[in-house]
């Protein structure tokens, strides 16, 4: 089962790590794998590459799981975009979990 925990500072999204391969398939037609994995990506390429917002990604082939943390001091603007964009990915998380719920968990910690 993939788990992806939410980590909050009260309503403030902080970042998530995603952890687990979901067990659905085999590798390489692993549907819920593969969403999950484009959905982090966009989200990180977004927060990374497009806002240009140095977010701390850590990736660990060996227990399959990825890491994104904001950095402290956005301006409004940008905290704005981020917060946005991470709770779009905990709905999605959330729609999968619903449809998938063998396959994919998602929690909040504070």
């Amino acid at each position: 089962m993939t788990t992806v925990v939410f980590r909050m500072e009260g309503d403030r999204i902080t970042g998530f790590e995603a952890r687990g391969h979901s067990g659905y398939a085999e590798a390489g037609a692993d549907i819920v794998c593969a969403a999950v994995t484009s959905a982090i990506r966009l989200v990180e390429a977004t927060v990374n590459d497009v806002l240009g917002l140095a977010a701390s990604v850590k990736v660990r082939e060996q227990d399959a799981s990825i890491s994104l943390h904001l950095p402290g001091g956005l301006s409004p603007t940008a905290e704005s975009t981020c917060q946005s964009l991470l709770a779009g990915l905990m709905v999605y998380f959330s729609v999968l979990h619903d449809e998938y719920p063998d396959n994919i968990e998602v929690l909040e910690d504070d």
